[in-house]
This record gives C-alpha cells, sequence and structure tokens, in this order.
C-alpha cells in the first residue's frame, strides 16, 4: 500500500470529519474499499480505528472553545454505545456486497434531507456556537435517532455523525456548530464499540490503518481550527456532496457496477 496516499486520505478526511461532526467513515471507507481493495468488512473495522482518531484530533479544542455540550453527548451516548455493538455484531453475518449497497441508499437518505429539511430557528448560518442560548427539545427523540446511529456506526464503519449531527440540528434544535462538536466528542465513544468487535474477528488491517490515523490525526486538528472560519450553511453544503459521491460509489461497488472510476 502507498503510505504517502493513505496519510495523505486520512489527512482529507480528518479535515472534513471535524468540521461535520462526523467520524470520516463516509470517505475512509469508499477509500480503503474501492481505491486499496480491502474487503468490506475490512475496510469497515479499519475505518472504526480513524474514527477515534478524528475525534481525539478535534475533540480537546472543541471542549476548551466551549463548543461541546458534554452532559448531552453522554447522554445520547447511553443509547448510541448499545446500538453500535447490535451493529457491529450484525455485520459479521452480512456479505460484503450487501453492507456497501446498505452503505450507499443510507448516504442518499441522509444527503436528500440535508437538502429538503431547513433549520428552524436557531444556528441555520453563521451562528456563534459557543455564544448561542439553546433549550435541548426531544431528547427521547434524539436519543432514539441515535441508537440507529450507533447501529450504522458498528455496521458500516463510520461514526454516526451523519445521523447525530441532523437529529441534534433539527427535532433537538442545537446550532448546528454547537452539534457538530457535540458529534464530534461522540463519534470516539461510539467508535471504540464497534471496533473491538472487528478486531476481535480479525477484520482489521493495522497496515493501512496506522498511516491513515496519522493523517486522519492532523487533518482534525486542523479542521476543528477552521469551524469559525466557515458559514454554516457552507458546511452543510459540504457535508452533502460528499455523502452523495459516496453513496454512488457504494451502490456501484455493491450492485457489481465498474464505472465512475477515479
Amino acid at each position: 500500500m502507498d503510505i504517502f496516499f493513505l496519510i495523505l486520505s486520512g489527512l482529507l478526511a480528518g479535515g472534513f470529519a471535524s468540521l461535520l461532526g462526523i467520524g470520516g467513515g463516509i470517505l475512509i471507507v469508499p477509500i480503503l474499499s474501492l481505491i486499496f481493495g480491502l474487503s468490506m468488512h475490512t475496510a469497515i473495522g479499519t475505518s472504526l480505528l480513524c474514527v477515534i482518531a478524528t475525534s481525539v484530533g478535534a475533540a480537546p479544542y472543541y471542549i476548551r472553545e466551549g463548543l461541546t455540550d458534554i452532559r448531552l453527548g453522554l447522554s445520547l451516548e447511553l443509547s448510541t454505545t448499545l446500538g453500535a455493538i447490535i451493529g457491529g455484531s450484525l455485520a459479521g453475518v452480512l456479505r460484503s456486497d450487501t453492507l456497501s449497497i446498505i452503505f450507499g441508499f443510507l448516504l442518499f437518505y441522509i444527503g436528500f434531507y440535508m437538502i429538503f429539511k431547513r433549520a428552524q430557528s436557531q444556528g441555520s448560518s453563521g451562528e456563534a456556537g459557543r455564544f448561542s442560548s439553546y433549550e435541548v427539545r426531544n431528547l427521547p427523540l434524539g436519543m432514539g435517532i441515535c441508537f440507529f446511529a450507533g447501529n450504522f456506526s458498528g455496521l458500516l464503519g463510520v461514526g454516526g455523525g451523519f445521523l447525530k449531527v441532523p437529529a441534534m440540528h433539527y427535532p433537538m434544535r442545537i446550532p448546528l456548530k454547537k452539534a457538530v462538536a457535540t458529534g464530534n466528542f461522540m463519534v470516539s465513544i461510539t467508535a471504540c464499540a464497534g471496533a473491538l468487535l472487528y478486531y476481535f474477528r480479525g477484520d482489521v488491517n493495522p497496515a493501512a490503518a496506522a498511516p491513515m490515523i496519522i493523517g486522519v490525526l492532523m487533518g482534525s486538528f486542523f479542521g476543528s481550527r477552521l469551524i469559525y472560519r466557515i458559514k454554516a450553511d457552507l458546511i452543510r453544503k459540504i457535508f452533502v456532496a460528499i455523502i452523495f459521491y459516496s453513496a454512488l460509489r457504494m451502490l456501484f461497488q455493491g450492485f457489481n457496477f465498474h464505472i465512475l472510476k477515479f
């Protein structure tokens, strides 16, 4: 494997992930599977290790800046971690092409949701985040969504932020940048639960994980420091573009179509 390219891929994934409050798995899994040829199970298990690094690289800065709602994050992680254990166990009995198809359709759903669902009242664009006053609403609904986020984290090797961030931003009415920072804080806990299952099944590739983690740590460090310089609407557009592209690639792989080559 090309170590330099793995580090560069991790750098990009970590940077985008820390800006979007996700673990980076929506980029890392396709890179490892489509470019480096790892099986979906190994790509997912390796991705979960990188997801942990994404959170570790960005979370301290977000916490220090007062963007992370730690109490809310820990509350939501109760259901998310349970979901990750269930999802990771289920992945062990599913075929690789099935996982690719599930991954693709899920990302399409989230992408369309983010396009057509607009933020209400607080935090649609340019909110200061740490200076915004807000009241957490619909906590049971948020916990339910986070349970499914944990399922998909363990099943597909992602941090679950693509569900957690919209869940906090829309029904729970958390300002977007607060939701991003809190989602980033949560993904390491979620990923740890799933990564252990993949590790003990032998579905982790250390040779790919090590250089990519180096890149992810650097990318998340720099990405977290750009959050005040980028408007929330731009963050949302980047988020949608990335997941649509990832969705197409994973669907083509799952259905064994060989077009849209890198």
